[in-house]
């Protein structure tokens, strides 16, 4: 009533200098907003609330003894959170986060630091309700403040992954000391929330004395399950569990950290570092060699059961692991001279000769799960996909991807052949043997390697290309010195791993787009810069539901396997596990892999073990 009297007292006066009001349309009612003790982008969690403990584990299993690790390659630092230095294995014992994955659910995060979090149907925030009993090692709650000042942190001055991952918040506050809510941007993000769900919480108060951006070897304060007791730089570290740790009775740590302590040992390489596990240096293994499970196993701790020897099913998406080109230098900047050189590469070979037959060749950047692409693009991958059918290989559209298959002699000419043409497209000719540039300039590659294992692997490579004219090199390097190579893309060609989950997400900007490709530190090792792969790494982050998930995920693979950034290398479906008998273990292993945090030391079996071996029980 009061809005129509002034208007009409103003229409008869005459006196409308300014545009009129009108009334407001009604508010748009807000979403509504859910709290829940989990989240999932695939479904429901495994687990409902109240849950008493992950289906697997023993909830009764004892405490105690030691567990000894290994750890290829040395470290310098305690400061995992920076590129700087070689921060120590297992620091991730030290630090939560604000939830958690389980082996068993990996696609599911389950409070930890928070109890609870409210989250609107279109994703536009996440408050995250912090558990009162939350505690540093020093006493200190845990609070709002110290996980506003962790994610701005780890933003500002942390390794260039947390600005990838975190691109899209826009702020973070402090609601209360025990509530904290992150403000999102852009498109909706279904994976943010599980994104910031993964941040890992650092005292505000320690680091106001402490420098955050530096390396250290001082023993930093964390709130998880283990502290750092002892440190020997490049040699070993030791953690302590935290016998009044807060977390010891949430559902999903109840029966795991049962240790007293966990040691992990440093060695110059793996056949060193085998070596000592068979002499007891260390208790469980995990092996990555085929070679050396086929045939380095024999020996009298296994034959006399001391030893257990085993492979377990998982079903953990693979990801890729490959030789990945460095786009940036000019000799790589063609796609046929990256598809040529991958033609060289004898896969069938290698497999039956040096791994055993053991491995199966990876055809996706997303292997081992349903984002994988086969066959042709669907009509919902075309949608995505038709737009840039111009800057696209037109093979992508009427093949599905196989990398070069050969007979297995080791002596495949047709392949070599196929390369020898592409590179002369590209504008390379072979002359006196040597395969050289329109200004004659050669055409060399160093494999840059920080594992010997690699060598034998390629070595075979190096002389299919050396039938190409290609001067081809190994550069074996220390572990620190490969890190900085690494961090300067320093190479030509490198061995690298890119991990996936079921459900990717931010961390996909760090590994394929433009704006990571000259960051020092980034996971973009091939130095992409792709307009088409740039489009399709938002539309997967932004993708409303799973079926648009996987579509966006198909059709980003489809472009990043045709283009030849990689030469994908093999996977496993199972882990081959070595371990000196001395431990309880759960009768059924976790879906996604072997969860060492919840065996437990078995005091009789090591006895058994050690009168064996005519030393004193741990």
């Amino acid at each position: 009533m009061a809005k129509l009297h002034v208007l009409f007292v103003a229409a008869l006066a005459g006196l409308c200098l300014a545009p009129v009001a009108r009334a407001a349309p009604p508010a748009k009612a807000a979403p509504p907003v859910q709290t829940l003790t989990a989240l999932s982008l695939v479904g429901q969690p495994k687990y409902p609330p109240g849950f008493a403990h992950l289906d697997y584990v023993n909830p009764k299993a004892p405490k105690g003894g030691t567990l000894r690790l290994a750890n290829v390659g040395g470290f310098d630092s305690l400061n995992p959170f920076i590129i700087r230095g070689n921060s120590a294995p297992g620091l991730s014992l030290v630090y939560q986060t604000l939830m958690t994955s389980t082996p068993d659910d990996i696609s599911s995060e389950y409070g930890l630091i928070a109890k609870s979090v409210e989250i609107p149907a279109d994703h536009r925030f996440i408050i995250f309700n912090l558990r009162p009993q939350a505690r540093f090692d020093d006493g200190t709650p845990i609070t709002a403040a110290d996980v506003v000042w962790s994610f701005d942190t780890l933003k500002r001055e942390g390794a260039p992954q947390y600005r990838f991952y975190y691109a899209n918040v826009t702020k973070a506050e402090a609601l209360g000391p025990e509530r904290v809510k992150f403000v999102f941007a852009g498109a909706a993000n279904r994976d943010l929330p599980e994104i910031l769900g993964e941040l890992p919480v650092l005292s505000k108060r320690y680091f106001a004395i402490h420098p955050f951006n530096r390396t250290t070897l001082q023993p930093p304060l964390g709130s998880g399950p283990y502290r750092v007791s002892r440190v020997d730089p490049n040699r070993s570290i030791t953690y302590a569990r935290v016998r009044d740790y807060w977390g010891r009775d949430l559902p999903v740590n109840v029966g795991r950290y049962n240790f007293d302590r966990i040691r992990y040992e440093s060695f110059r390489d793996s056949t060193i570092a085998l070596e000592a596990f068979k002499a007891h240096t260390y208790d469980f293994r995990i092996e990555n060699v085929a070679k050396n499970w086929a045939t380095a196993y024999d020996f009298p701790a296994l034959n006399k059961g001391l030893v257990i020897k085993q492979e377990i099913r998982e079903w953990r998406p693979s990801g890729m692991q490959a030789f990945v080109f460095n786009t940036r230098l000019a000799k790589f900047a063609d796609r046929r001279v990256r598809e040529a050189i991958a033609d060289a590469f004898d896969f069938a070979w290698e497999n039956k000769h040096l791994f055993y037959g053991q491995y199966t060749r990876t055809r996706s950047f997303f292997a081992n799960s349903d984002l994988a692409a086969t066959g042709l693009p669907s009509p919902a991958e075309l949608k995505l996909l038709d737009p840039f059918r111009s800057e696209l290989p037109p093979k992508l559209f009427t093949e599905p991807f196989e990398p070069a298959t050969t007979d297995g002699s080791g002596n495949d000419r047709k392949n070599l052949l196929k390369a020898a043409h592409l590179l002369a497209e590209a504008g390379w000719h072979v002359r006196s043997g040597r395969l050289v540039g329109p200004s004659g300039q050669p055409f060399r590659i160093e494999f840059l390697l920080v594992e010997p294992e690699f060598e034998r692997v390629v070595a075979p490579f190096i002389q299919n290309l050396h039938r190409l004219g290609i001067a081809a090199r190994i550069r074996l390097v220390d572990p620190a010195q490969y890190q900085n190579r690494l961090n300067g893309f320093e190479y030509d060609i490198i061995v690298a791993v890119w991990p996936e989950s079921e459900s990717p997400g931010n961390e996909q900007r760090n590994y394929w787009t433009s704006a990571s490709a000259e960051r020092p530190g980034s996971q973009n090792y091939a130095g992409i810069r792709n307009p088409v792969v740039d489009a399709l790494v938002k539309d997967l982050i932004a993708a409303p539901d799973r079926a648009a998930q996987v579509t966006a995920a198909r059709a980003l693979d489809r472009v990043l396997l045709w283009n030849y950034y990689v030469i994908p290398q093999w996977h496993l479906t199972f882990d081959r596990i070595a371990y000196w008998n001395e431990f309880g273990r759960p009768a059924k292993p976790p879906k996604y892999g072997v969860d060492i945090h919840a065996w437990w030391y078995a005091r009789a079996k090591a006895k058994l073990v050690r009168r064996s071996e005519g030393a004193g029980q741990r």
